[in-house]
């Protein structure tokens, strides 16, 4: 009977003590508003806001069900994983029509899309760094120090932003980089053509908010036809005016104006003529008034 009775403690030990053990794992266990572990994918720095925390535990879920990279991926009528396209410029996308994930700016798409219930960044990755819906932008000469989890990272040219990326913080980002690899978690690359990063306001729209129109239209560094070249809109456009003012006249498209109206977004001018409203836009001052 003593050593019946000894075996029966001893198993009623050990099933005490896996049960607990799972219990203590499931505590320690990060959640997307901890620090996650280094070469995890997870919020790594203070300061996210809630929908910044939430659009980086969707992305890192793409991390964890090894998603696949695959041009063009994520831009369907609706944010989240396509098959992909050949891309004619990367032999490695051979197999993109095969493989069902996001392309750079499909991830950043459904994961804000998941953090907020609306599809705020429905576009390629230049649309989605010089949106209408900047909290606040960083240029690259600042490097990572202002940056918040949750923030875009872009890479390329104010002409031709090529990648974008979510913050993570202390130095890491996930992102969908490239035909051939899964999304993944890397260091930032500040020596590789980084642009600069944008803070998405996920709120209400703030400032004058304007539709363009048209196609590969160019906005200037000034409000003047020689001006340098910015930005060329692809095709219609959600854009929000600072101010605008009487400049050089342009006629276009059939109509004449002299009106341009100041881009903050884009840090840039653009003729009137192809921003859908009257000639002098209603309710937006006067540049020389500020």
């Amino acid at each position: 009977m003593l050593r019946r009775t000894g075996v029966i403690h001893a198993v009623i030990g050990l099933l005490s003590f896996l049960l607990w053990v799972p219990a203590t794992v499931a505590a320690a266990a990060p959640s997307a508003t901890t620090t996650a572990a280094d070469g995890e994918c997870g919020v790594l720095a203070p300061g996210a806001s809630p929908a910044a925390e939430r659009a980086i535990a969707a992305a890192c879920a793409e991390v964890a069900a090894g998603t696949w990279y695959t041009w063009g991926g994520g831009h369907g009528p609706q944010p989240g994983p396509t098959y992909g396209q050949v891309d004619p410029s990367d032999p490695a996308s051979e197999h993109d029509p095969e493989r069902f994930g996001f392309d750079c700016s499909g991830l950043v798409r459904h994961a804000y899309a998941e953090a907020t219930g609306s599809d705020l960044l429905n576009g390629v990755a230049s649309a989605q760094y010089y949106t209408h819906r900047a909290a606040e932008r960083f240029t690259a000469a600042q490097g990572l120090a202002p940056l918040r989890p949750g923030d875009l990272l872009a890479w390329g040219t104010s002409q031709d932003l090529k990648h974008i990326a979510l913050y993570l913080g202390a130095g890491k980002m996930v992102e969908a980089r490239q035909s051939g690899t899964r999304i993944m978690v890397s260091d930032v690359r500040l020596d590789s053509g980084y642009f600069g990063a944008v803070r998405v306001d996920t709120g209400p729209v703030t400032g004058h908010v304007f539709r363009t129109w048209g196609t590969g239209v160019w906005t200037k560094a000034e409000p003047a036809l020689a001006a340098r070249r910015v930005y060329a809109f692809p095709g219609p456009t959600t854009i929000r005016v600072g101010c605008q003012k009487h400049a050089e006249p342009v006629t276009s498209e059939g109509y004449s104006n002299d009106v341009w109206s100041y881009l903050p977004d884009y840090d840039a001018w653009m003729t009137n003529i192809y921003i859908q409203g009257p000639a002098w836009l209603d309710g937006v001052p006067d540049c020389e008034d500020l």
